[in-house]
């Protein structure tokens, strides 16, 4: 159509689009428009829920006017049975300190690493929680946490330690109340003085004491930045245990301050090059594993604390001290010959009184208790409640069962030299720990009348009902196997261990008192003087023939275990029931430790001690004696043998080659070797119906 003509034009696509864009600016207005509704009403409705959690959570506290800081941890001092100081814990020592008497750098220290914006925020920083939880996206979140200061300590003062969501609500609205009623110097005290910095110290001034040996106000810049460091966790960072992962944590701090300017360059280049070095052997003694373990009996005993107490203990000083150097100067001096790292020795009164524990070998290294936590396989120690359970069901102590090859699915126990004797006796079997004699009786009994008989006389632990139960497979703590072992010692009488006798108030209020208890009698006296009389053995001929305690009538059994990893003794008198574990604590194996080499001669140290300014008196229920036409005589020759003595030179140690699997004889000749209480135990017990592996033998447990 011409161009002016007057006719209609037709809309073009540009027409089109140009009509389109209102439409489009309307409909991203209304979008726009609903999103912010939406989010203003998820933000107003967000608060709404936030604000009815934190009065739901806060109306779980007491009434804010009513809060008030609680005093601090209360102290509890230990003592001995003749009222000696032996520890103290709670409140180890440390006064509270002001913080005007700390150099500046120490505060700044808990700032720089726990809670850099201090002096900004309210009591709860929602900066930091971000940065924290930036930094853990980008793992680096080891430097600081989200909780600020006010937060850790209103966590203290008030509230338990789990990490629930009702928890840090609670945490955050005591904090802000805490903001509210005391100044930020006021807060930092408090935190400093209440704080637990590791091994039973609480506050700045016990920990200074504990890990440096001064007080808190003459710490260096190393030393503040290794207490201001133990805050992330106080075991795992603690010098006195990890040395590296303290300085390692110290130097976080030092360079947290170096960038908040707290510290000159110089200061933390100097800082860094001379890490805090803790004291060696500040109460580090072995009376730490009798505190640690009164302490763990004090919440059953009379529950919360809430004041300072004085708690008496059943512990003999004397007996702490000489169990203690027994075990320490044995292992300083053969501990590296013998590969044996750790050791814990346990003594009982025959009425269950604890006398002596000792842990490990260093409680400045390691504070792990071997003696009341560490189960492992017991080894030969755990035959008498194989005999006894066949005394029980009328066996006796001259009854011959056979020392010769047994298959039991594919399972061979044997005896470490895979020597046998044939017939012989069961006291002659428990002397020299023979082990597929212990296995048969176990199977004659059968592995369940055994655990009973074990669970009766005081094992605690679970126990595998298999045939290998015979040669002490099933772990067990040394606890335990020595409080099984006292009913022996007193005539039958089963007991539990006890360590605390009284607790009083630092005024003398009495809170406790430990009464007498009337234990069932759990072995009849005639099997009681049968079991003396086979274990005595055990010292005068078998396996723990190297024990020393002159004029006393003494008894016991020796234990080894797979790969000589365990090496045990448990002997005893009618006055005192002890016990020694060696090993080490990953469970590698020994250089060959047996039962009847080193535990043997630390026992007969410790011993001596505690008998040394008693009377000797027999076992219960005399001495047992058998028809002279049932007893077995082995030739002496076979008997040194066996039991690895020269009566020409008992000391004299002989070593001769292995004997094939298979092919010992019943009887063999003697040759040059020695039989001491050694032995292998399975990797893990067999249970029954299950073949053990063909090739790979069983020689048992000794």
């Amino acid at each position: 159509m011409a161009k002016g003509s007057g006719a209609r034009r037709e809309p073009t696509f540009e027409d089109e689009e140009e009509d389109e864009r209102p439409r489009r600016r309307k409909r991203r207005r209304s979008l726009l428009g609903a999103l912010v509704y939406w989010s203003l009403m998820l933000v107003i409705w967000g608060a709404v829920g936030a604000t009815c959690l934190v009065l739901y959570y806060a109306a779980q506290l007491p009434p804010i006017d009513q809060l008030a800081v609680p005093k601090r941890p209360p102290n509890i001092a230990i003592l001995a049975d003749d009222g000696s100081l032996l520890a103290n814990r709670g409140d180890t020592g440390g006064a509270a300190i002001h913080l005007s008497e700390l150099p500046d750098y120490l505060p700044k220290a808990f700032i720089a690493i726990e809670d850099r914006r201090f002096y900004q925020h309210w009591g709860v920083d929602p900066l930091g929680i971000l940065r924290a939880l930036f930094r853990d996206a980008i793992g680096r979140g080891s430097m600081e946490g989200g909780s600020t200061l006010t937060q850790q300590l209103a966590k203290n003062l008030f509230l338990t330690q789990e990490r629930t969501l009702s928890r840090k609500i609670q945490e955050a609205i005591l904090a802000v109340w805490l903001e509210h009623k005391y100044s930020k110097d006021q807060i930092l005290e408090l935190y400093l003085n209440r704080v637990y910095f590791g091994s039973g110290a609480f506050g700045v001034e016990a920990a200074a004491q504990k890990y440096f040996g001064h007080s808190a106000r003459t710490v260096t810049l190393p030393e503040a930045a290794m207490l201001a460091g133990l805050m992330k966790a106080p075991t795992r960072y603690a010098p006195n245990h990890n040395l590296s992962a303290a300085i390692d944590r110290a130097t976080d701090v030092i360079t947290a301050m170096a960038q908040e300017g707290y510290i000159t360059e110089a200061q933390a280049s100097l800082a860094l090059a001379r890490p805090a070095q803790p004291v060696s052997g500040k109460g580090s003694g072995s009376v730490n594993y009798v505190a640690d373990y009164v302490m763990d009996q004090l919440d059953d005993t009379i529950g919360a604390i809430d004041q300072d107490i004085v708690v008496s203990t059943t512990i003999s000083a004397k007996l702490q001290s000489a169990a203690e150097h027994a075990l320490t100067e044995e292992l300083d001096a053969k501990g590296g010959h013998y590969g044996v790292s750790q050791g814990a020795l346990v003594a009982l009164d025959p009425d269950g009184a604890l006398r002596a524990l000792v842990g490990g070998r260093s409680y400045a290294e390691s504070q792990f208790d071997r003696a009341v936590a560490a189960k492992r396989q017991p080894g030969s120690t755990f035959k008498p409640f194989v005999y006894l359970t066949a005394l029980e069901r009328g066996l006796t102590p001259d009854t011959v069962r056979n020392d010769a090859p047994i298959n039991i699915r594919g399972w061979r126990p044997e005896d470490y030299e895979r020597q046998y004797l044939g017939p012989v006796t069961l006291t002659r079997a428990l002397a020299l720990s023979l082990n597929t004699v212990a296995v048969r009786v176990g199977l004659e009994v059968g592995p369940g009348a055994v655990i009973k008989t074990a669970h009766r006389l005081g094992i605690t632990s679970d126990l595998q009902a298999n045939a290998s139960i015979a040669l002490g497979t099933s772990e067990v703590t040394p606890l335990e196997l020595v409080t099984a072992y006292v009913p022996f010692a007193n005539g039958g009488v089963g007991v539990e261990p006890y360590v605390i006798t009284k607790i009083r108030t630092a005024r003398g209020k009495l809170l406790f008192k430990h009464e007498e208890e009337d234990y069932p009698r759990v072995i009849e006296p005639e099997y009681v003087a049968m079991m003396n009389s086979m274990l005595r053995e055990t010292l005068v001929s078998g396996t723990a023939r190297r024990a020393e305690l002159p004029g006393w009538d003494a008894a016991g059994k020796t234990g080894t275990s797979q790969d000589f990893r365990d090496a045990w003794f448990v002997g005893y008198t009618s006055r005192l029931v002890a016990g020694v574990w060696l090993g080490n604590d990953d469970n590698a194996p020994t250089k060959k430790a047996s039962g009847g080499s080193l535990p043997v001669e630390i026992w007969s140290k410790f011993m001596r001690v505690a008998h040394e300014d008693l009377s000797p008196q027999p076992l219960p229920g005399g001495t047992w004696s058998a028809p002279q036409t049932q007893s077995i005589p082995i030739a002496s020759d076979i008997f040194n043998f066996l039991t690895g003595q020269d009566h020409a030179n008992p000391a004299h140690e002989r070593a001769g080659p292995p004997i094939a699997l298979g092919q010992a004889p019943m009887h063999v000749a003697p040759r040059t070797a020695r039989r001491e209480d050694n032995g292998l135990v399975p990797p893990a017990s067999i249970p029954n119906g299950q073949a053990a592996d063909q090739n790979k033998p069983f020689f048992g447990l000794f």
